[in-house]
């Protein structure tokens, strides 16, 4: 790597998780002395370490990259081993993207093989697209075609990503059938196919509350393993993953640097947690849950604002001032419903807390 290209990748704002963790790879990589899948960078069980965690032989640190059931990643893994695609289930907020992109960059060194699902992708999108020019100028044929990711983790035996599978229409949805099932992709223009170099694999991500919106086909779910991704078991658990993400996020955008949030994180996800189960964690008084999701990935969103506002316009320290429009902002999707919604535990939760006495009235005061 250069140092233009080093240079590019710092000017980034968001770097690949193979970027970003490169050392990390490279460490595993050369202390790997396991059997490893066609094409893959890593054994699987390296794969795992990367992703859960931990420490190799000569002593590299390797950071968890997620925080939860390590059974659910080595089914992961075992099935990409497979010849099985992988679809990662889970409602929003639950590190379905995240997941997905460290695999690939584990396995394939790269996780920029990807295609986002939407209600206007279309087959050419998916398989293969067309130069107009060189199609006119010599009619169909190999030089006129235009690569998708998806071909081109075909071609290359790598992992190929697909991000919110549900949104993209059901009959195109089905043209993945064949190049899972069968392992080719038919170019009837040229009479020819693609056939997939080994390595290649794919993995999905779905919305659990996107159910009905495009349902997957059942021809196209025998061709997917499974995984469900939870939400956070405990609070314990949460503000473990919200600290450890905002720290990556927040040094990654330099942010100014601020004293240590642990405990208004700890009322972050506590807000949320009530909020999203519908009642307080004693469970001693249920409450009305808002519209809105108040995922993990909400409260590290929730979190980094109230950063950036105590860093750059207030004291330093992230408080009830920073976090409160931040929350309200998070909570109050409907104007309406939410609203009442937040209001009542306000009255009923927040203000019976003496010690969130300076979030009840900051709370108030940007509503």
């Amino acid at each position: 790597m250069t140092t233009a290209d080093v240079s590019s990748q710092d000017a980034q704002l968001r770097r690949s998780a193979e970027a970003l963790h490169a050392h990390e790879l490279e460490a595993l990589a050369q202390e790997d002395t396991r059997a490893r899948p066609a094409q893959w960078r890593l054994s699987p069980q390296a794969v795992v370490t990367y992703l859960m965690g931990g420490r190799t032989r000569s002593g590299v640190e390797i950071s968890p990259k997620y925080i939860g059931n390590r059974r659910l990643i080595e089914t992961a893994v075992a099935t990409l081993a497979t010849d099985r695609a992988l679809l990662i289930l889970g409602v929003p907020g639950t590190a379905k993207s995240w997941v997905s992109e460290h695999l690939a960059a584990a396995i394939s060194g790269s996780s920029e093989m990807i295609v986002q699902c939407t209600a206007g992708t279309d087959e050419n999108q998916i398989r293969y697209g067309w130069n107009y020019a060189l199609l006119l100028a010599k009619g169909p044929s190999r030089e006129a075609m235009v690569a998708t990711p998806l071909m081109r983790a075909m071609e290359a035996g790598r992992i190929v990503r697909f991000e919110e599978l549900t949104r993209m229409p059901s009959d195109v949805q089905d043209t993945l059938i064949t190049v899972l099932s069968e392992k080719l992709m038919p170019i009837p223009e040229i009479n020819d196919s693609i056939h997939a170099t080994r390595g290649f694999n794919m993995i999905a991500t779905a919305n659990a509350r996107d159910k009905g919106v495009n349902e997957l086909s059942s021809a196209l779910k025998r061709r997917f393993n499974v995984v469900v991704l939870p939400l956070p078991g405990d609070l314990d658990e949460e503000v473990k993953i919200v600290t450890k993400r905002v720290g990556e996020i927040g040094g990654g955008l330099e942010l100014p640097k601020i004293a240590p949030a642990d405990q208004e994180i700890m009322r972050i996800v506590t807000v949320f947690r009530e909020l999203r189960d519908g009642q307080t964690l004693d469970g001693r008084l249920k409450l009305k849950s808002p519209s809105g999701s108040l995922s993990t990935a909400e409260a590290i969103a929730v979190t980094i604002g109230a950063w950036a506002e105590a860093g750059h316009f207030g004291s330093g320290e992230i408080d009830a001032q920073s976090m409160a429009a931040n929350l309200v902002g998070a909570i109050v999707k409907d104007p309406v419903q939410d609203k009442v919604v937040l209001q009542e535990y306000l009255e009923t939760v927040v203000r019976e807390r003496k010690p969130w006495a300076d979030l009840y009235g900051a709370i108030r005061d940007v509503m």
